[in-house]
């Protein structure tokens, strides 16, 4: 059978997607969990970071109980979108602490941000204060999240 994910077999994948639930599985665990001995899948391990496929390991920390629970998300319009205008809105968005997550569309607006917040006005300030001002920024939109319904950054197909 054909993998859906060219240059991974069904063990990749299964290192992929045990780790995605547990990113502190030892190789032993993982090892067991998979079907293979120690040695190979240590080995396999290695590979997919070496490859890049596994970027890092992280702890997933939970905002709700930080009091970060107000969620928006902005739809933003630049003034000019050349290349170099891209490139400039791309170097100073990504240093907005409360934006999470960043993703230029093919719509009638250019990027979409999800931003968290401990409040309106918390929300409020970042958006006139640093959202606004942000390289060729000519208009936002934004629509405020009343729940989350699903907020996995898993693997989903894996």
């Amino acid at each position: 059978m054909q993998s859906r994910f060219p240059g991974l077999d069904r063990f990749d994948q299964a290192i992929l997607r045990e780790l995605s639930h547990n990113g502190r599985s030892s190789v032993s665990d993982l090892a067991r969990a998979i079907g293979l001995s120690k040695s190979p899948t240590q080995a396999r391990l290695k590979r997919l970071e070496t490859e890049g496929i596994i970027q890092g390991y992280r702890a997933m920390i939970d905002p709700i109980r930080l009091g970060l629970d107000h969620v928006a998300f902005v739809e933003v319009k630049l003034t000019d979108t050349r290349e170099a205008a891209l490139a400039s809105f791309n170097a100073a968005v990504v240093q907005v602490a409360e934006i999470e997550e960043v993703h230029m569309l093919a719509s009638h607006f250019d990027y979409l941000l999800k931003v968290r917040c401990r409040s309106m006005s918390d929300f409020r300030a970042v958006l006139g204060e640093k959202i606004s001002s942000l390289p060729h920024v000519s208009s936002t939109s934004t629509y405020m999240s009343m729940q989350a319904v699903k907020d996995d950054a898993g693997l989903g197909p894996i």
